[in-house]
């Protein structure tokens, strides 16, 4: 468990602390000497319950209120300290906001300095923190008196940390790892370390990690686990970790980094929220706000724009946050935003959308993905989000830190279909595949003479429109399902059939033999159909042009149609020439050697696969696009 102190300058947190664990957390000289806490302070200690219990000490001064949200993401329970002799002061209320916006609500209140007080005096400050935390998740929280100096409560105290230790759920440790960084300093004889809470999953020694948002690779040499050497840390304890790499140096990493599994990387300088506003703010918050975001121990500049009216003081809603550099950050995170001069607490909220649009952010469509995102739960928010839009699942688990066996378990509890990369419900799979056949009904209707519907063209006419991947993903299955046949660069349905007359029929079967035999590779061009058989060179190129509607053929260039078994062949010969090429890319002649015909007609099928993405040309090289290789069967 990690506690974290909250509490007025000169209230006793430190040596509160001190009286728990032994450990004075005050490190740097200027500290003792002037007897404040001004940088984080940690301690350790087994208070009874046989686990160590880890103690964020943060200052209290009210110029050092980041440095206090440094260290107060990431506990699992709050100690609000107040002097008995004080009371609640300033930054008692401001920390105790801070508390509240960042969603606690397991805490002790200790009134210290009880010695300097008496009954009357301890009654009336009781009544203060009652008042004080009423509003808050700690209206509940027990108020404990203490006294450093006679020991007094002393006692009590560690058993009621001891009883909350033993009570303290372990946190999910089987997803990716997140560990917010709060220090980072080099170690005689052993390199970097970086010090922060594991706030998901779990990092052993050996593991490759990157540190966000920079991406930079490490190795894990050693870990510290609640102050002991471990060789596995785990999520809600602070670690030391021993890190490696060729650009790893302690001026590299700073306080706010995140040091995360690799899949995670993916920082951000936009994020979708749900803000709420501290009552004591004089003014709504209105678009283009300026403020400094705090999360974890991260601290950026920020850009408030409410995705709706300003947000009043003591109210909430959606806004957009446009941060001034990246930020690793994860979905469900809290923050807290502090004006740009660092005098007041403004509000917080929790991280929804990590990858918003900066247009159209107001539309109802993202109005209601945003509230469908506050679901805590990944599968509620999964369901919700999908009765709005599909969804990338990928990007879902990443930005949530969910693994693949959770985010598959979120998918089925949601009642949601993979298609491709996308997540889609029953319902939008239904008016995918529904409007699917009004469209291709509609066109063989309106075009009796023609093959099908272009496939890009039927993508833009459904909805919900789905990217070219999960849509190809799509038109497989509905094609292996028999409800559609794909047809080269067309669509058609199973019953449509465009006929060839008799006339026709009989000039086709002529020309076909010269299509699929021996010289398939370096067919005859129109005008020598037209002069071996005596016809009209008009006529013969007016029946190719209709066999290619039937997907019999595929115009090359102006005088050259291929058989569309021929195409499909060529296709899987540049599969084969692409895969012997030097990092896939590959030249006209080695195609043109492979199927044996002159460079001009080898330069033309080229150009054919370059029109219809088959190849993706740079120069003089080529290389295949995966994504079209399905296009000629």
């Amino acid at each position: 468990m990690i506690v974290g102190t909250a509490g007025h300058i000169d209230h006793g947190k430190t040596a509160l602390v001190k009286a728990l664990t032994g450990t004075d957390a005050d490190r740097l000289a200027e500290e003792k000497a002037r007897g404040i806490t001004i940088d984080l302070g940690f301690a350790y200690a087994d208070l009874g319950s046989g686990q160590i219990t880890g103690f964020v000490d943060v200052p209290g001064h009210e110029r050092l209120i980041h440095t206090m949200l440094a260290g107060a993401g990431g506990i699992d329970m709050a100690l609000l300290v107040v002097a008995a002799d004080d009371g609640v002061m300033p930054q008692t209320r401001e920390h105790m906001a801070i508390l509240d916006l960042l969603g606690m609500e397991r805490g002790l209140v200790v009134m210290t300095k009880c010695d300097l007080a008496d009954q009357v005096r301890r009654d009336a400050v009781a009544a203060q923190v009652r008042e004080l935390t009423a509003p808050t998740g700690l209206r509940d929280a027990p108020v404990l008196m203490a006294s450093t100096v006679t020991g007094e409560g002393i006692a009590d105290l560690r058993d009621a940390l001891s009883q909350a230790e033993a009570e303290t759920a372990a946190r999910h440790a089987d997803g990716p790892l997140r560990m917010t960084v709060d220090r980072s300093f080099t170690l005689s004889g052993t390199g970097t370390v970086v010090t922060g809470t594991i706030i998901a999953g779990r990092v052993a020694v050996g593991d490759q990690v990157v540190v966000g948002p920079t991406g930079l690779s490490a190795r894990v040499r050693g870990i510290h686990a609640q102050s002991r050497a471990a060789t596995l840390g785990l999520a809600g304890q602070r670690c030391a970790l021993n890190l490696a790499g060729d650009q790893i140096t302690k001026d590299a990493i700073h306080r706010g980094d995140v040091v995360m599994a690799p899949a995670l990387h993916a920082p951000t300088t936009r994020i979708d929220a749900m803000l709420s506003v501290l009552p004591s703010e004089p003014t709504p918050i209105g678009t283009w706000f300026p403020a400094r975001l705090h999360s974890h121990a991260a601290e950026l500049g920020a850009r408030i724009v409410p995705l709706g009216d300003p947000i009043v003081p003591g109210s909430q809603g959606p806004v957009q946050i446009v941060l001034d550099r990246p930020v690793a950050a994860g979905i469900g995170d809290r923050f807290i935003l502090r004006d740009v001069s660092a005098m007041r607490t403004i509000g917080g909220g929790r991280f929804l959308d990590l990858r918003p649009p900066a247009r159209k952010r107001r539309a109802p469509e993202r109005l209601a993905l945003i509230e469908a995102a506050r679901h805590a739960d990944p599968a509620r928010a999964l369901r919700a989000m999908l009765s709005v839009a599909p969804v990338e699942m990928a990007v879902f688990a990443r930005d949530r830190g969910l693994a693949g066996a959770t985010a598959q378990q979120a998918l089925d509890d949601a009642q949601g279909h993979a298609v491709g990369a996308m997540a889609l419900s029953q319902a939008q799979l239904e008016s995918l595949r529904d409007g699917m056949q009004t469209q291709l009904s509609q066109f063989h209707e309106e075009n009796p003479d023609l093959a099908g519907l272009g496939r890009e063209k039927l993508r833009l006419a459904l909805t919900p429109r789905l990217p070219k991947e999960a849509y190809l993903v799509l038109l497989q299955s509905e094609a292996q399902a028999g409800r559609i046949v794909l047809d080269g660069a067309f669509i058609r349905q199973p019953g449509h059939e465009v006929r060839l007359t008799d006339q026709d029929q009989a000039l086709w079967d002529r020309i076909a033999p010269s299509l699929t035999g021996p010289l398939r590779f370096r067919p005859p061009r129109v005008r020598d159909f037209a002069t071996d058989f005596g016809v009209d060179e008009k006529e013969v190129r007016r029946v190719l042009k209709l066999t290619q509607k039937l997907g019999r053929t595929d115009q090359i260039a102006h005088d050259h149609f291929f058989a569309r078994s021929t195409t499909s062949e060529m296709v899987a010969i540049l599969r084969d020439v692409d895969a012997q090429s030097a990092e896939g890319w590959f030249t006209a002649p080695d195609f043109r050697d492979r199927v044996q015909n002159g460079r001009k007609v080898a330069i033309e099928i080229l150009d054919f696969f370059d029109r219809h993405g088959v190849t993706l040309r740079r120069g003089d090289l080529r290389r295949l696009n995966p994504h079209r290789l399905d296009l000629f069967g």
